[in-house]
């Protein structure tokens, strides 16, 4: 079986290739072919397809394409590849179950399939999202794990500032950052009763290795049973930072999950191109950085968003050929156009938490308004969130795909020019937490219309 050792190799030793060539005559080229080989095309007007054979030729499609392309490292501007075996020899060993967090807060995340009665993981929280102050971290750490009790993991955000003063990439004050975020957290999860709950994202404040390696000793408040992301590049590529990474975490044996988000629109092309590429990151991941767990965000090119009609059938057939053809650990992590307090925000966050659920993968609660904002954030949209994955849980693809062709309706006019809503300081007291009137109003309402729509929310 590949070995990261024999990776590191590849990327020192594999065909050399200008990156340019890569992306157009490697990449984009092969990609096209395989999708008129497989007669791949995307229907946006049922954003949740029921057809079992679609999913498996998307499958087949990606197992040949990433065979034939494989991964382009940067730093050495050579191709990491691998035969059709040692895929599927990778994917037969990729773990199928993986136990995060300690104590009553510990759970079990496992694969599901579409249509599954399993309950999904439950991932939530800010997805990363930037936030200016230590206070407005930690108050939202706690809310989430005090105002979500479904929750079976935290998401921290990133903070921006240290002691005032904004951080740069690489610097020491990323380092700093990147300690202080795990403290924050874990001390949040304490004051919220739930001390035991699993940080999945590990330090949302690290970009850098060295920052994510300052944040891992013990002392500072990260286990074992955390959760630890490495990201791929755009597209199919890695590069040293990243490889650096997986070389310090494989070697204290935490659960890697990889993280990518392919481009509609860039070189994926259309939605087809950009579903195909989903699930060969899937591969990627599972090789390069011998990842036991997969968070994939595809995104559109131009609203940097993942609500759109097409993407919606993307997050679709990418879960569905995923949990039909493989049992590796996925989890669908979503962007808005629209940001807090707002009716369109929870109407995008219900048709991409209903599809991702019905398809056969768990949740990570994304980010609003394309995550661009700082302090855009809230507790009630990834509460929202949980909620709607368990209503959802069960249902049939047709049904679902029913209402979400109604949400639809209601909000993808407004994508190329959506409401912000408000920051966090605007919608919740930050001496409490506690958010506003508003937007429980919202809240209520929007949920309200959800249940006209069919969905039976479980409290």
């Amino acid at each position: 079986m590949v070995t990261f050792m024999d990776v590191i190799e590849r990327a020192l030793t594999g065909q050399p290739c200008p990156e340019r060539d890569y992306d157009l005559k490697i990449f984009s080229a092969k990609l096209r072919e395989i999708i008129r080989e497989h007669d791949i095309k995307c229907d946006p007007d049922n954003p949740i397809p029921s057809d079992d054979s679609l999913a498996d030729d998307i499958f087949e499609a990606a197992l040949t394409f990433y065979s034939e392309v494989g991964t382009y490292c940067t730093d050495t501007e050579r191709i990491i590849k691998f035969d059709e075996n040692e895929i599927k020899e990778r994917l037969k060993a990729a773990p199928s179950r993986i136990t995060f967090g300690e104590g009553i807060d510990a759970g079990t995340l496992v694969p599901r399939k579409p249509e599954d009665n399993t309950r999904p993981w439950l991932f939530v929280g800010a997805g990363g999202a930037a936030v200016s102050s230590e206070e407005i971290l930690m108050k939202l750490v706690e809310s989430y794990a005090k105002m979500i009790p479904a929750a079976n993991a935290i998401t921290t955000s990133a903070l921006t500032t240290v002691d005032g003063i904004r951080i740069r990439h690489r610097s020491p004050l990323e380092v700093l950052g990147a300690i202080r975020t795990v403290v924050l957290a874990r001390e949040a999860l304490r004051r919220a009763g739930r001390p035991g709950l699993p940080i999945m994202n590990c330090i949302g404040t690290a970009q850098s290795a060295v920052a994510l390696l300052g944040g891992l000793h013990p002392d500072f408040g990260l286990r074992k049973s955390d959760g630890y992301m490495i990201s791929c590049l755009a597209e199919l590529k890695t590069n040293f930072d990243f490889l650096n990474r997986a070389a310090a975490l494989l070697s204290i044996g935490v659960p890697i999950g990889a993280i990518f988000g392919p481009i509609m629109g860039g070189y994926c092309g259309g939605p087809e191109g950009t579903a195909v590429t989903t699930v060969a990151y899937h591969l990627m991941g599972s090789l390069v950085y011998q990842a036991g767990w997969f968070l994939p965000f595809p995104i559109h090119m131009k609203y940097i968003a993942s609500s759109v009609p097409e993407l919606l059938w993307v997050e679709s057939v990418y879960a569905q050929a995923i949990s039909r053809n493989t049992h590796l650990l996925s989890l669908y992590y979503n962007y808005t156009a629209a940001g807090p307090c707002t009716e369109m925000c929870l109407y995008e966050f219900a048709a991409e938490m209903i599809t991702a659920i019905v398809s056969g993968v768990s949740i990570e609660t994304g980010e609003v308004a394309g995550g661009r904002y700082e302090d855009l954030v809230t507790p009630i949209e990834p509460m929202f969130a949980a909620e709607v994955a368990l209503a959802s849980t069960g249902m049939k693809r047709e049904d679902a795909n029913e209402i979400v062709k109604k949400l639809l309706t209601k909000y993808k006019d407004k994508i190329a020019n959506p409401p912000l809503g408000m920051k966090y300081q605007e919608c919740c007291d930050i001496k409490t937490g506690k958010p506003s009137k508003k937007c429980w109003e919202v809240y209520n309402k929007v949920k309200k219309e959800l249940s006209d729509l069919g969905l039976e929310f479980k409290h």
